[in-house]
C-alpha cells in the first residue's frame, strides 16, 4: 500500500506542519501527486478523464494523514468513489508524529442481480438499512499494514467485468440507474409512480434499468440533486451493477448537469431527454420529425453553455476582427438559425392542414378527437371503431402523428375520428411547444373522447394530468366523453366504481361488441349538442 519510511516520513512531516498530506500513488508505486491540505482535509485536483470501461478503475490509491486520530471521513469515502481510486487509506497521526491506525477502504463488486428493479430508499440523504458499497480495513499500525494491494485491484476489476459479462449476455444494451428525489410535496406524484413510468420510458429508449434510487429530501440539491455524499454512493452502485447512465426523474438545469459531470464520466440523462429519444425513434412524418427536432433544440440550447458572452467575437465588420467565433458561439447561432428555419417551415405545414380543417368545418362534419395518457390504446380504439390498421403497440408514444378516419354513428350521422399524440404527467413544456400545431387540432373537436387505461395501477392519477393537460391547452369547456378502456384486465369491481365516480363507459378495444354503448353514447351527445338550433327555428315559425 506504501513503503514503511515514506508513511512514516509524511506522518512526521503532517505533525510538524498541522496539515494534512495525501500521495496519489500509481499501480507502479510511483508517487504522482503529492497534497498538501488543511487540518481537517485534503482537496485532491482535477486527474482528468478516468479509463475507458465502467469495470475499470482509476489506477490510483491515494494515501494520506488525519491529525484528529479519525478513521475515513464520509469526504474520503466520497473521493474515492467519485474519482473510482484503486483505494482510499487514511494514516493516523498521533503524538510526535508517530503513526497510529490505518484505515484502508476500498468498493465492492455487487452481487449478480436477482432484483434489480427494487427501490433502494435513503430517508433524508442517508443510505440507512442497507449494506454499504465499500469494505473497510483498520490496522493496529503502519507495521501491521499487510495488503497486497496489486492482487486486491486486480480482483475486484476481475469481478466488475465478470458481472458485467454476465449482464450483458442477458441483454444488450446500456444499462441505466434510476434516480428519483421525493421532496414530499402536495402536489407531488407517489414516489413509486415516478420510478414506475420512469422505467417503461427508459426502456421504451432502448436502455436496461438496472436499479433504482429514491432518496427523500425536503428540496432537491442544487448542484447534485441528490446531494454530493449520496451521489458518491450511487456511483459506487452503477460500477456495482454496470451501469453506464445515470437518469434522473427531474428536468435537470444546466448548472446541475455541469456539476454532475464534472464528478462522473457516466451519462447524465434527465426525464425529458427521455422522451425526447423517444419521439425521435417514433416520428415517422415530415410534420413529426420537425416537430421532434424543433422540441430537441430548445431543450439543448440552454445547455449549450451558461458562460458570459459579452466578450465573445463577431465575425465580419469593425471590431469583429482577431480570433473570430468561439466554437461555443457558432454552435449557438447555428442552433437559432435551425430553430428558425423549423418554425417557418412548421407554419406552412399547419396552414395546409388549417386549410383541411376549414373544408370540413364548410362541410359540417362533427369531429371526434381521441385523447388521454400514452399507451391508454386510443390507437387500438380508433382501429376498432372504424376497422383501420394504425400502428399498434404495447409502448409509450407509439403514435406521434394525427390520425383521421371517417365513422357513421346511428342516426345515419357521419362524424370524422382522430387520433392524437398521447399525453403524459408533466408533459415537457419544449415538447408542447413544439407539438402546438398537432395539439391545436383538438380545438376543432366538436366532441373529446378521453380514453382511460383501467388497468393501470395509476388510473386515476393519469386521468387527472390529461384533463389538466387540456385545461391549459383552453379545451376544458369541450363537451367530453370518459371512456374506461381495457375492461379485460381490469377488476369488475373497481371498473364499475370508476365508471360511476367519473361518469365513464367500460370498454375493450379487442372486443367489438364492448364499444356498441361507447358508439350509442357519442352519437347521443352530437345529436344532443345539434339540437337546440332546431327549436329555436320551430319557435319562431310558430
Amino acid at each position: 500500500m506504501i513503503h514503511l519510511e515514506l508513511g512514516r516520513e509524511i506522518a512526521l512531516l503532517s505533525r510538524e506542519i498541522s496539515r494534512q498530506i495525501g500521495l496519489l500513488v500509481d499501480r507502479l508505486g510511483t508517487v504522482r501527486y503529492v497534497i498538501v491540505g488543511g487540518a481537517k482535509g485534503i482537496e485532491i485536483p482535477e486527474l482528468g478523464r478516468a479509463r475507458m470501461g465502467t469495470a475499470r478503475l482509476r489506477g490510483l490509491r491515494c494515501v494520506h494523514t488525519h491529525l484528529d486520530g479519525s478513521p475515513l471521513s464520509q469526504e474520503d469515502l466520497t473521493d474515492m468513489a467519485l474519482l473510482r481510486l484503486d483505494a482510499m487509506a487514511s494514516i493516523e497521526v498521533v503524538e510526535e508524529g508517530a503513526t497510529g491506525r490505518v484505515h484502508v477502504a476500498h468498493i465492492l463488486p455487487g452481487p449478480l442481480p436477482a432484483g434489480e428493479s427494487g427501490a433502494e430508499e435513503a430517508p433524508n440523504g442517508s443510505a440507512s438499512g442497507r449494506t454499504p458499497p465499500w469494505e473497510i480495513q483498520s490496522f493496529p499500525s503502519l507495521e501491521w499494514l499487510r495488503l497486497d494491494i496489486a492482487h486486491l485491484v486486480d480482483s475486484l476489476e476481475e469481478e466488475f467485468t465478470r458481472t458485467q459479462n454476465f449482464l450483458a449476455a442477458h441483454r444488450k444494451g446500456e444499462r441505466a440507474l434510476l434516480i428519483h428525489v421525493d421532496t414530499g410535496g402536495r402536489r407531488t406524484r407517489p414516489a413509486q409512480a415516478e420510478l414506475d413510468e420512469l422505467e417503461v420510458l427508459v426502456d421504451g429508449a432502448g436502455l436496461i434499468p438496472c436499479g433504482r434510487v429514491l432518496q427523500r429530501r425536503k428540496e432537491v440539491d442544487p448542484r447534485f440533486v441528490i446531494g454530493r455524499g449520496r451521489l458518491a454512493d450511487v456511483l459506487m452502485r452503477s460500477m456495482q451493477v454496470g451501469a453506464e447512465a445515470l437518469v434522473f426523474s427531474h428536468e435537470l438545469h444546466p448548472a446541475q448537469i455541469r456539476s454532475l459531470a464534472e464528478f462522473t464520466d457516466l451519462k447524465v440523462l434527465d426525464r425529458t431527454q427521455i422522451i425526447l429519444d423517444i419521439f425521435a425513434q417514433r416520428a415517422t412524418s415530415r410534420v413529426g420529425k420537425l416537430q421532434v427536432e424543433l422540441a430537441q433544440l430548445r431543450y439543448m440550447l440552454p445547455r449549450l453553455s451558461t458562460r458570459h458572452t459579452a466578450l465573445s467575437r463577431l465575425t465580419g465588420g469593425i471590431g469583429g476582427r482577431g480570433p473570430g467565433e468561439t466554437k461555443l458561439e457558432i454552435h449557438r447561432r447555428r442552433a437559432f438559425e435551425r430553430i428558425r428555419r423549423l418554425e417557418r417551415e412548421l407554419e406552412s405545414l399547419q396552414r395546409k392542414r388549417a386549410q383541411g380543417r376549414t373544408l370540413r368545418q364548410r362541410r359540417a362534419v362533427p369531429v371526434l378527437s381521441l385523447v388521454g395518457y400514452t399507451n391508454a390504446g386510443k390507437s387500438t380504439l380508433l382501429n376498432a371503431l372504424t376497422e383501420s390498421r394504425v400502428l399498434v403497440a404495447d409502448q409509450l408514444f407509439a403514435t406521434l402523428d394525427t390520425s383521421s378516419r371517417r365513422l357513421r354513428l346511428p342516426r345515419d350521422q357521419e362524424v370524422i375520428i382522430t387520433d392524437t399524440v398521447g399525453f403524459i404527467h408533466d408533459l415537457p413544456k419544449e415538447l408542447v411547444g413544439a407539438f402546438r400545431s398537432t395539439l391545436e387540432e383538438l380545438n376543432d373537436a366538436d366532441l373529446l373522447i378521453h380514453v382511460i387505461d383501467s388497468s393501470s395501477r395509476h388510473c386515476e392519477e393519469n386521468l387527472e394530468a390529461v384533463e389538466g393537460l387540456l385545461g391549459e391547452l383552453g379545451l376544458a369547456r369541450t363537451p367530453m366523453l370518459r371512456v374506461f378502456n381495457k375492461m379485460d384486465r381490469a377488476d369488475p369491481v373497481l371498473l364499475g366504481n370508476l365508471c360511476r365516480r367519473h361518469g365513464g363507459i367500460a370498454v375493450s378495444g379487442l372486443d367489438p361488441r364492448s364499444l356498441i354503448p361507447l358508439v350509442e353514447e357519442a352519437s347521443e351527445r352530437l345529436w344532443e349538442l345539434r339540437q337546440p338550433e332546431t327549436p329555436a327555428l320551430e319557435g319562431a315559425a310558430v
